[in-house]
């Protein structure tokens, strides 16, 4: 393509320039209007004359101009396969009908998209398709949301035109979030290329032949025993039910539920949530495809655990410790009786980051007012001093990958599988200091910090290079990677969820003082039995959304919206600020943190 527009181009020149043959003539001379032009085909669909993007399929010519060519095994997130046959559709002049999937669209193609031909085919494919499994609707969760149901009601599909006794296939019911029931699956095998493609897991494939073909984990396991991550991608890709999510299972179809886009609270990447609920319940979680910075790809952090959430026990109104035990307040005692606490004695305030970056600033205020110190209960990123930072998306386009002082399989997963999927596409993986780390098996050099010279060397001149590091960083790791500073970006995986949101209020790593007052913002965090020690005897207020052996300490407990009730915005690894927006209200009697935090500031004066 681009020596077509370098030949274009000289024509263009005018002919006084002595050197307009030459073949590295600046492409950038040539007007937009003009490579525009050069890269547009014109075809024909249903009878319509457009112009279109050159290199596109017949598929995605059609969804550019409005025309709709139905599909089962194609998603836009993954590579197009053509097994379905469901979007075949008669070019002129070309033998036999074409997969809209996998053609290419040329100039001067002539398209028919619904002819009856194509209309009586399609139909056959789908009477063909509930032969084959148990496709009894009635019987479905997917019922309504079934895109081999949708094609079938496009169709006038009215009865089981080729019933059979079709072999029952046993559901595997291993996993703790979904099921998986091959009596419902199509064998379109977008489950397989999600898990490999999108994943890069590599867990599932196809077993067997004809009638009896069925999708199966590794060496035919149940998911439960198999390499699975729970990461979900299968489950959203899949277009039947064959792939059920076990705790939304029959909570409500598409036409009934809201959407709402949010961003991951559950670690300190950002993932772009599409989060669904209907009456007042969370249902699922999804990824948005093509969104940055995970491109759809989630982790069992954030599609399913929070779901389970609901099994702790919610603080949904404020306690006070009377008598030796915590009884239920109300607003109007507890935060006269928490800002007199805070300014009777010294007072102290340590965060968790599971929280918004409005807080953290109302927080830092807070104790501005109150004269104490304030920061954080995790630890940060160490300091480099050197190199330019990079994106998350960066790591799918890197040649070479330096992974030191973090595991991100375990930390921040979704960097870890974007790892793997660069490592499936060419990509050279080097651990430094990380003798024990999942992507050993990916790794072409494990050295030691006093060994990474062998790394340095090991890196091609010019290749593209990202360090991905963590707060297991050593000094000896920092001073080791700097040569690196000229030749690579750098991405540091924050280990606080919102971390970067703290830094930029202010607060940062902080031991506990013998303070008498302390004044702990939890959030939803989850507890480790070190933070009950650090009471050390203070009067302790805690804002958490659930109890917890924290609370259970504490004199105070003040209740907070979990990450699906919060607004506000929070600042990603990378250092971009993004948005949280709320997909269900507050229950009664909980209020946010930063409406609490700057009313202590006001009642304290």
């Amino acid at each position: 393509m681009l020596s077509n527009y370098k030949v274009i181009a000289c024509q263009l020149t005018s002919y006084t320039q002595p050197n307009y043959y030459r073949a590295n003539l600046d492409l950038q001379s040539i007007s937009k209007e003009t490579l525009q032009k050069m890269s547009k085909i014109k075809l024909t669909i249903n009878d319509k004359e457009v112009m279109v993007e050159e290199g596109q399929t017949i598929l995605e010519v059609a969804k550019e101009v409005g025309v709709d060519i139905p599909v089962l095994c194609h998603h836009p997130a993954l590579t197009n396969w053509g097994a379905c046959r469901m979007c075949l559709v008669e070019v002129e002049g070309m033998r036999g009908l074409q997969p809209a999937c996998t053609c290419p669209a040329t100039e001067g193609m002539k398209i028919q998209t619904e002819t009856e031909q194509v209309v009586n085919v399609r139909k056959f494919i789908l009477e063909l398709l509930f032969s084959e499994r148990n496709h009894y609707c009635m019987f479905c969760q997917l019922s309504g949301d079934c895109e081999l149901q949708d094609a079938a009601y496009r169709y006038g599909l009215e009865h089981f035109t080729y019933p059979r006794s079709y072999e029952k296939f046993e559901i595997d019911a291993s996993r703790k979030y979904f099921i998986m029931d091959p009596n419902r699956c199509i064998l379109c095998s977008r489950c397989i290329r999600a898990c490999a493609e999108i994943a890069a897991n590599h867990t599932l494939n196809l077993k067997g032949r004809g009638a009896g073909t069925r999708v199966i984990a590794d060496l035919n396991v149940p998911l439960g025993e198999s390499t699975c991550i729970e990461c979900g991608t299968c489950l959203q890709v899949c277009p039947t039910g064959a792939l059920i999510a076990v705790r939304s299972a029959y909570g409500g179809r598409k036409k009934d539920v809201t959407h709402t886009e949010t961003t991951c609270l559950q670690c300190s990447v950002g993932c772009k949530l599409n989060v669904v609920t209907r009456y007042e319940r969370l249902l699922h979680v999804d990824g948005i495809f093509g969104s940055e910075p995970n491109d759809g790809l989630l982790c069992v952090k954030g599609r399913f655990e929070p779901l389970y959430d609901e099994d702790r026990q919610r603080v949904k109104t404020p306690l006070v410790r009377k008598d030796g035990q915590l009884q239920k307040s109300s607003w109007e005692e507890v935060l006269p009786l928490v800002s007199a606490k805070l300014t009777a004695g010294t007072a102290q305030g340590l965060a968790a980051t599971a929280t918004t970056n409005e807080a953290f600033q109302a927080f830092g205020k807070l104790f501005e007012k109150v004269g104490g110190p304030a920061g954080l209960l995790c630890g940060t990123l160490p300091e480099l001093g050197y190199g330019e930072g990079a994106a998350i998306q960066d790591v799918l386009a890197a040649d070479y990958i330096v992974v030191a002082g973090t595991k991100p399989l375990t930390t921040h997963k979704v960097v870890g599988y974007f790892i793997k999927r660069a490592a499936d596409n060419g990509a050279t993986i080097a651990l430094v200091g990380e003798p024990e780390n999942e992507l050993c098996s990916y790794a072409k050099l494990n050295v030691p910090y006093t060994e990474a010279d062998k790394v340095i060397a090991d890196v091609p001149v010019g290749a593209s290079t990202i360090v991905v590091y963590g707060a297991g960083l050593t000094a000896e790791g920092i001073a080791a990677l700097k040569p690196l500073a000229e030749k690579a970006t750098f991405l540091g995986l924050e280990p606080g969820r919102n971390g970067r949101g703290a830094a930029a209020a202010g607060l940062t790593p902080l031991a506990p003082s013998a303070a008498e007052t302390l004044l702990v913002l939890l959030g939803e965090h989850p507890v480790n039995a070190t933070w009950v020690e650090k009471l050390a005897g203070a009067f302790t207020v805690v804002q958490a959304s659930y109890l917890s052996p924290l609370t259970a300490k504490a004199d105070v407990v003040l209740p907070t919206p979990i990450w699906v009730e919060r607004n506000g915005h929070v600042t990603n690894l990378e250092g971009k600020v993004l948005p949280l927006q709320a997909a269900l209200e507050l229950p009664s009697g909980v209020r946010d943190e930063t409406e609490v935090l700057i009313e202590l500031a006001q009642l304290i004066g």
